[in-house]
């Protein structure tokens, strides 16, 4: 259940739980793990994550299906930290992106190389200068919306003359 408050982003919910009177019962090093993925989580570390895989790695790692839930958590608190450090920028040297979140220049390439592929934002990656460029959100025009809006109201409009053709015909 701990598990499944960190992964629906209410992370902050695990430590009333454990301090509940049903949570009491249950205190040991699982749940001290879990505890501590989620305040990894809360603080959006990947810092204290890692930490916290590293120092519970017997009841977090060994058990298959807890271990794919938190490397895809990782996945996502690795992905959100990547969005929001690239976001005042234009341009930017991966190796600062590397450092500032504190992983390997290969890891960070490799993520947002997968994160522009998804379309989680518009950009390129630049491997020769050793930069990410973000593209400027394209701005859809205003007439788009409303040709659309217009193409379906025509579209309406004929099947209910074809209903009425329909009934005079019969």
């Amino acid at each position: 259940m701990l598990l499944c408050k960190i992964m629906v982003n209410q992370a902050d919910d695990v430590a009333r739980i454990i301090s509940s009177k049903a949570g009491l019962k249950y205190l040991g090093p699982d749940v001290d793990a879990m505890k501590a993925v989620a305040d990894a989580y809360s603080k959006r570390s990947l810092k204290y994550f890692e930490t916290a895989l590293r120092d519970y790695k017997s009841q977090l790692e060994e058990d298959p299906i807890v271990h794919r839930h938190l490397s895809s958590l990782y996945d996502t608190l690795l992905e959100q930290n990547l969005c929001r450090l690239i976001e005042p920028y234009s341009r930017v040297e991966t190796a600062h992106i590397a450092e500032m979140i504190e992983l390997p220049v290969y890891h960070v390439e490799k993520k947002l190389s997968q994160l522009i592929l998804d379309k989680k934002f518009a950009g390129t990656l630049d491997q020769g200068a050793g930069c990410l460029i973000i593209f400027e959100d394209p701005k859809t025009k205003a007439i788009f919306p409303a040709t659309l809006e217009t193409i379906s109201n025509v579209g309406k409009v004929v099947d209910s003359l074809y209903m009425r053709s329909a009934k005079i015909m019969a």
